[in-house]
């Protein structure tokens, strides 16, 4: 790191004594730079040179904004091979660096919600025990609800439903209370969206909700295959709880939120741009939606 100051801090001087030549001695100023001649003429020489990577550098700067500011040089490396370009894991990095571009996350607590209330229904085994190995689509999802709390002091509630394989959100709703409500709505938008005929494995923990009669009921009329984790073991859900953790570090947390409806808004433009937007380094670089897509047409 010390190196690379360095030579920021040469070229910044260079840039000045260019600056300020006409004006006074050159010799004075290399003295009180503290430059020899010679290295103020190589960093020069440097500084006049055309830029190699000056078109790449636009693609960059133009895929960073794209992303929210979310993609570092791995993902970008899958974003430039996209646009036919091919450059070391190292060489974006310094690209990237040079440009100042730094990916921004917030990682404040918003409070953990938990939806455990003892046994109040029926609980189901664990089908899963943390072997989350799809790659078919609609074969195995996982949902949750977790909570946000808004400027005004009060708590938005969204509830979810992933695609293990994909990723792919397939519902997410935003509700002012965790009410069965609004796991309904989350269940018949899953319903509406996946084919009739498969018969997905549908995880979630052991929230009041997820073991109310009615909502198994409607699962099993469904085909759904209804799995729990184990109480307490939030593990046992990762991939939606690693959803929840990316909206919130790469959307809800870098603005100020002061309504259930502006919530609702970001948590829709999220899902949007993360379905069909988003690469993912675990998928080579595709988004949940050109998984999807690929995987079914190949299979």
């Amino acid at each position: 790191m010390g190196c690379r100051n360095s030579k920021q801090e040469i070229n910044l001087k260079v840039k000045i004594i260019n600056e300020l030549r006409r004006d006074y001695p050159f010799i004075t100023l290399l003295k009180v730079a503290g430059l020899a001649r010679s290295t103020y003429y190589y960093h020069l020489a440097c500084l006049n040179r055309p830029d190699k990577h000056r078109q790449i550098k636009q693609i960059i700067r133009q895929e960073f904004v794209r992303s929210h500011q979310t993609y570092g040089y791995r993902r970008m490396k899958l974003v430039l091979k996209k646009h036919h370009v091919k450059l070391c894991l190292e060489t974006i990095r310094k690209i990237m660096f040079s440009m100042g571009l730094k990916v921004t996350l917030f990682s404040k607590h918003s409070g953990r919600y938990n939806s455990y209330h003892g046994h109040i229904g029926q609980v189901v085994p664990n089908l899963l025990n943390q072997q989350f190995k799809a790659q078919k689509p609609y074969t195995v999802l996982h949902t949750d609800v977790s909570q946000f709390k808004l400027t005004c002091g009060k708590w938005g509630y969204i509830s979810t439903v992933i695609d293990e394989a994909s990723n792919e959100v397939l519902a997410a709703k935003v509700s002012s209370t965790p009410n069965r409500v609004l796991i309904n709505q989350t269940l018949e938008t899953v319903i509406k969206k996946i084919p009739a005929t498969t018969k997905p494995i549908l995880h979630s923990d052991q929230g009041w909700q997820y073991q109310m009669t009615n909502y198994q009921v409607k699962l099993r009329h469904h085909h759904f295959i209804q799995s729990m984790s184990r109480k307490g073991n939030c593990l046992d859900n990762a991939p939606v709880e690693s959803f929840f953790s990316m909206l919130k570090r790469e959307c809800l947390r870098r603005v100020r939120i002061t309504s259930l409806s502006e919530l609702s808004t970001l948590v829709e433009h999220y899902v949007a741009w993360y379905n069909t937007q988003r690469i993912s380094l675990k998928r080579h670089g595709l988004t949940p939606v050109e998984y999807r897509k690929q995987y079914l047409a190949n299979n």
